[in-house]
């Protein structure tokens, strides 16, 4: 019998593609969320799990120690809180789950425990929350800090902080409310409590002042690709945000977290691998691989990218020459799993340019170029070699058109479904209950 597999899909809120041919129509008014919201559906329709939005709080001056590049490219800037548009696509959708990013570097522990439990009543069951530490200083700066701590530092900060949340989501039993009308009684005090956590980095005395969500606990995301990333979310997370180079790299991270997992008490299977993918299909090979060529073979593409990487490392790629390869001996306290994959290329043998660098990042992870059939038969062998669990769909070059999203949940998609490799309708209610169906 054939293996299904998740998809959910990893995107900003930031302004869709607006200089191309497929720039949509109502592109300018993209902050509004409707463009957003029509994707949402698209994805609700061919049934992908849930939707993640990503965030990051500052702009960008990595590149050339200067904000131009980011505010030139919209690379990261302008980027629209993900929370208000969390609950608008919640709103607007009945299956789909919704994920948003906050990050335990800014947010007090009650306030994002309680923001959480909010938006997971509103949706009905169908939030999550991706855990990020944040790994830029600029981002630390907007909140009154000179900087963030070193690497694993900010994972212990992480742990602490998982601990203080998951107590206040658990201060009120499920079964709290009772809305006794002969007593006049709206919840029993006896079944809300303090929590009265004192821990090296934080205090929170507790209880929530909401009641219990649908899932008591969002579902958790996170995207651990160091070894202290990996333990965190081995202990932490429903679903996993991996990256990995070819088939091998990505079983062996998979084999990983699942080996952490069960050593921390945990099911393996509780666990969901969502591997980050940017299929490119279309009608025939040779269109698919000249979308990619068009996309690619220009300057401000290979900019944009390196823009884009120096924001999530902290390096300044711009002092390299596009042409020669990269010092092997580049080290970063910003995000480091980006950075290794980033480097790795395409996982061929040899050094790589780094205009080159920038283009195998177009395709992440795993090249799926061509037909929704070929592409389709191609992602089947490689989860079935992976062993599990999904993909995370990433568009090339980020920034999104109708187009490509059509491409996806219209023209991939069906063929997933008839090779019974993707679900074809929803049974479940919650998005934790949905990512354990399988």
């Amino acid at each position: 019998m054939t293996k299904m597999f998740h998809l959910g899909w990893f995107m900003n809120f930031i302004p869709p593609e607006w200089d191309s041919p497929w720039a949509s129509p109502d592109v300018a008014t993209w902050s509004n969320g409707k463009f957003y919201v029509d994707m949402a559906r698209s994805m609700e329709r061919a049934c992908f799990d849930f939707i993640m939005i990503e965030d990051t709080v500052m702009v960008a001056d990595a590149y050339g120690n200067s904000m131009e590049g980011a505010l030139k490219n919209s690379v990261f800037a302008p980027k629209h809180d993900p929370i208000p548009l969390a609950v608008l696509i919640a709103a607007k959708t009945s299956k789909l789950g919704v994920v948003a990013t906050m990050s335990t570097s800014f947010y007090p522990p009650y306030l994002l425990a309680r923001l959480a439990s909010t938006v997971d009543s509103i949706a009905e069951g169908r939030f999550g929350w991706n855990i990020v530490s944040s790994a830029e200083d600029r981002a630390a700066q907007n909140f009154g800090l000179d900087g963030l701590p070193e690497h694993d530092e900010r994972y212990n900060v992480a742990d602490e902080y998982f601990d203080v949340v998951t107590q206040l989501w658990d201060s009120w039993d499920a079964d709290a409310v009772v809305m006794d009308r002969e007593t006049h009684t709206f919840a029993d005090f006896s079944k809300v409590r303090p929590i009265d956590f004192v821990g090296k980095y934080f205090k929170s005395r507790g209880p929530l002042n909401t009641v219990p969500s649908p899932q008591h606990r969002p579902t958790i995301l996170q995207a651990g690709a160091s070894p202290r990333g990996r333990a965190f979310a081995a202990r932490a997370a429903d679903s996993i945000v991996a990256v990995g180079t070819g088939v091998e790299g990505m079983r062996e991270y998979r084999n990983d977290i699942r080996a952490r997992a069960a050593a921390a008490g945990r099911d393996p299977d509780d666990i969901k691998l969502m591997f980050c993918v940017s299929p490119v299909v279309a009608a025939t090979e040779a269109e698919a691989r000249a979308e990619i060529e068009r996309l690619t073979s220009v300057d401000s593409y290979i900019e944009k990218q390196l823009v884009g990487i120096s924001s999530n490392t902290e390096i300044d790629f711009k002092q390299f020459d596009w042409d020669e390869p990269l010092p092997a001996d580049l080290t970063t306290n910003g995000e480091r799993g980006s950075l290794e994959h980033f480097m790795r290329g395409d996982g061929s043998p040899g050094p790589k340019t780094l205009r080159q660098l920038a283009i195998d990042w177009a395709t992440t992870g795993i090249e799926f170029v061509g037909t929704p059939e070929t592409v389709a038969r191609e992602m089947g062998e490689a989860m079935e070699e992976i062993g599990g669990d999904g993909f995370l769909i990433m568009k090339p070059g980020w920034d999104l058109n109708r187009q490509y999203i059509s491409s996806i949940t219209d023209g991939l998609v069906p063929e997933l479904q008839r090779r019974g490799l993707t679900r074809t309708q929803y049974t479940e209610t919650t998005l934790r209950r949905t990512l354990r169906e399988f």
